[in-house]
């Protein structure tokens, strides 16, 4: 090859350079399962796909019309063994497919917890406690609070090396999704629920963490750095960012969640213990009525036509509600009692007993049949607690 084709080449060396097999080569033992689970699948159908192209440049070079030697027979029409063939081997392989396919779908499932550290490595419950992260997608920057140490992070994740990692997630306002290449799969945060993740980081090192759906203006500057330290790093990063953080009060959360692009890592060294229940019950507000408890009014019959006007409030568009976006006046639904009152509460809130003509149902709704499955006699009993709506 001469040397003015090498130069010619030089410009692709360059942007190959810039390549990264992360999903190929992952430091985490989950995402080194789904990287196996990719390469067997790929391997198992070039098994047909291989041959396939190979057969196509031979028939076509073998039947061309300028080899006169090549057998004609026009009347050929059926070879058993040839079908045996041509449907056993894609069968067989789509057998394989469906077992590997069904035994990572349950194995690798990320609500699933942690059976094993690495390969040959099982999880030992005293010696591997999972670190807790509960995590909050913003506009457009990731929140990681963690429970144990009452702390929280914008934009940087640390988790020491071989130790389960159990992550809550949601968002604050759109669909995101949580996604760190080297540690284990892609999940979506959706605003309103809890989803979660079960992964552990094997080797030290820095790695990217991402946005996988686009949630807007900010979303290209919507990253951060996971770091996967030894437990002597972890506590000594923990009383850094307790040193130098702030406090995170529901407050201080309403201010973060506005609309921001490229925010630096920023610690809070305290959290509001009840903060990311708030977050995923949509009712971080002083006042505002949580999802739970809209769905235990509705679980004893809803509101009846009294509290009709009340319920109409509720729009999810929190920034227009606020009257920070579009202009508008800020409203919701009025909250029973705040999280912390229900969490002290809990204990203290009677059960009544009722029978089923005097049940709780909803405005115009006639009264259910209903039959106690203990006794056909017996009253029906709920948890109620009286509404100061």
């Amino acid at each position: 090859m001469s040397r003015f084709r090498l130069i010619l080449l030089l410009p692709l060396a360059a942007l190959l350079a810039g390549c990264n097999f992360v999903v190929l080569d992952p430091s985490g033992d989950i995402a080194i399962q789904q990287r196996d689970i990719v390469v067997i699948s790929t391997a198992l159908m070039l098994l047909i796909i291989i041959p396939v192209l190979a057969l196509t440049v031979w028939f076509a070079w073998k039947y061309r019309a300028t080899n006169t030697s090549a057998t004609y027979d026009p009347d050929w029409h059926h070879s058993t063994q040839l079908e045996l063939v041509i449907w056993a081997a894609p069968l067989l392989i789509i057998i394989c497919l469906g077992a590997l396919t069904w035994m990572g779908t349950h194995l690798l499932d990320p609500y699933r917890p942690l059976d094993r550290i690495a390969a040959g490595t099982v999880v030992k419950q005293d010696e591997h406690k999972p670190l807790e992260v509960e995590v909050v997608a913003l506009d457009w920057k990731w929140l990681f609070i963690y429970p144990e140490q009452g702390m929280a992070t914008v934009n940087e994740l640390v988790a020491p090396v071989n130790r389960p990692i159990s992550f809550k997630i949601t968002a604050s306002s759109v669909m995101n999704s949580f996604y760190i290449p080297a540690l284990a799969g892609m999940i979506y945060a959706m605003p309103g629920m809890e989803t979660k993740l079960h992964a552990v980081i094997n080797e030290a090192g820095v790695y990217r963490g991402i946005s996988a759906n686009y949630s807007g203006a900010g979303f290209s500057g919507m990253h951060f750095r996971f770091h996967g330290v030894s437990d002597a790093d972890f506590e000594a990063w923990v009383a850094k960012a307790k040193a130098g953080g702030g406090n995170l009060t529901r407050a201080a959360y309403l201010d973060l969640e506005k609309p921001s692009e490229n925010v630096p890592v920023t610690y809070f060294a305290q959290v509001d213990p009840v903060l990311f229940r708030a977050i995923v019950n949509m009712c971080v507000e002083t006042g505002k009525m949580c999802m739970s408890e809209m769905m235990a009014i509705d679980e004893q019959g809803g509101l009846g036509l009294e509290g009709v006007n009340n319920v109409l409030a509720l729009t999810y568009d929190k920034y227009a509600r606020r009257g920070t976006v579009l202009g508008g006046d800020s409203g919701f639904v009025v909250g029973i009692c705040s999280p912390e009152d229900l969490v002290e509460a809990g204990a203290k809130i009677p059960a009544i007993r009722t029978t089923p003509a005097t049940r709780l149902i909803g405005a115009g709704l006639p009264v259910p049949a209903f039959t106690p499955i203990s006794a056909p006699s017996s009253p029906f009993t709920a948890p109620f607690r009286p509404s100061s709506i």
